[in-house]
């Protein structure tokens, strides 16, 4: 269990343990309250929402002024070349060296695809980004990835935009305890309370998007992801009592009658 009350990747620190996406919500202005509401200092933003020929389309002047890191995602590569090309021009137009590598060649299930994945992430690692990869919850591929130089690992929790939850919880726990690096759960997450049991199971952080973008308030459903975050991880860090098969008295059943 990792005590540091603080989410260190790529020899940065960051308080909250919430990352947030850019994508789905109804409008700039709703998703910037989220963002504030949801207390995230890290945010990840798909390339094309960098326009410079376009300022009211260009995310990257109001994100400033909320003061967050940005981490370019690769949203849209169908292979590691694209994600390559798509991490560098992510790079030079926001000034950040974090990098979300993400590749689904299949628009029909947008799963990630591990080999194009680990191809990238290992190419990117050496050329100096901080690399956090979108994976299949797959334990050796995980390995492999830190092994490559991959700052965290991030795999799904189910697919994107499903709700579907923690379906890999099994999968995930297993790349958990073999991880040197931080575990970030990332895409199917549906409810706050989803968030709170990845903490709870050992992950360090959680990326949340369309449960905040697609909520009837995403500003409050932010801050409720923020709580949960916080919630899950703090009783981690107390230590969550043990299962038990069979019933366990509260009070002592003997002598209390002397």
């Amino acid at each position: 269990m990792n005590g540091d009350l603080k989410l260190k990747l790529g020899g940065q620190e960051f308080a909250s343990r919430l990352i947030v996406g850019t994508g789905k919500f109804s409008s700039v202005e709703v998703m910037l309250e989220a963002i504030k509401a949801s207390g995230a200092e890290l945010v990840t933003v798909a390339l094309r929402r960098f326009n410079r020929e376009r300022p009211s389309d260009d995310l990257m002047a109001p994100l400033a002024r909320l003061g967050v890191t940005l981490i370019p995602n690769t949203s849209g590569a169908r292979n590691a070349e694209e994600a390559i090309r798509a991490a560098m021009l992510g790079r030079e137009l926001s000034g950040s060296s974090f990098v979300k590598v993400e590749i689904h060649p299949n628009p029909h299930h947008l799963m990630p695809d591990p080999i194009e994945t680990y191809e990238a992430s290992r190419v990117l690692a050496k050329e100096g980004f901080i690399v956090l990869p979108y994976m299949p919850a797959d334990p050796v591929l995980a390995k492999r990835l830190e092994d490559a130089g991959c700052a965290a690992v991030m795999p799904l929790g189910s697919a994107i935009g499903t709700g579907h939850g923690l379906s890999t919880a099994e999968m995930v726990k297993l790349i958990i305890a073999d991880s040197g690096i931080p575990v970030i759960v990332d895409a199917g997450i549906r409810s706050p309370s989803e968030a709170a049991a990845a903490m709870e199971m050992g992950c360090s952080a959680v990326l949340v998007n369309s449960a905040i973008a697609a909520a009837g308030i995403p500003a409050a459903m932010a801050s409720a992801f923020a709580a949960a975050v916080n919630a899950g991880y703090s009783a981690r860090q107390a230590g969550i009592m043990s299962r038990c098969d069979h019933a366990v008295a509260t009070s002592p059943l003997t002598n209390f009658l002397s």
